[in-house]
């Protein structure tokens, strides 16, 4: 299939047809890399950060959470009324 490159705003973009995205099962993101001379677009393999939320409670669950390096606080700190 041939397409035309279009001018958006400041950038360039190619539209691709409604049944080709559904075909593919892209939706709002792809993953975009140039191969050689070629550009390849593919679904992301899994959003970022899948399955921390669920790891976090596990780690509280198991009373695994407590901090590593302990507090940090700033020299000036001292004198803050909360």
């Amino acid at each position: 299939m041939k397409t035309t490159i279009r001018r958006m705003g400041n950038s360039h973009g190619v539209l691709i047809p409604k049944p080709i995205l559904t075909q593919l099962g892209l939706e709002d993101e792809v993953d975009m890399q140039v191969e050689g001379n070629t550009l390849v677009l593919r679904r992301p393999q899994k959003p970022a950060r899948t399955g921390w939320a669920d790891a976090s409670r596990s780690l509280a669950a198991a009373g695994d959470d407590d901090l590593v390096m302990g507090e940090f606080p700033n020299a000036d700190d001292a004198g803050f009324v909360w």
